[in-house]
């Protein structure tokens, strides 16, 4: 099994308006707990984490 990598990409600022790290789009509780999520929990935040990313222009 493969572990969930972590989206940090170690540009670390929380948006006012929506909580979320600029850089990766986590909240603050996702950052914090990160290391004690399980890799199912872990998959289930990346996931989220494509809705909150904004999409580039095509």
């Amino acid at each position: 099994m493969i572990t969930a990598p972590s989206p940090c990409i170690n540009w670390c600022d929380i948006n006012p308006d929506n909580g979320f790290c600029r850089g990766c789009y986590r909240s603050l509780p996702e950052i914090a707990n990160w290391s004690e999520l399980s890799n199912s929990d872990k998959l289930e935040v990346l996931e989220k984490l494509k809705a909150r990313k904004p999409q580039a222009p095509q």
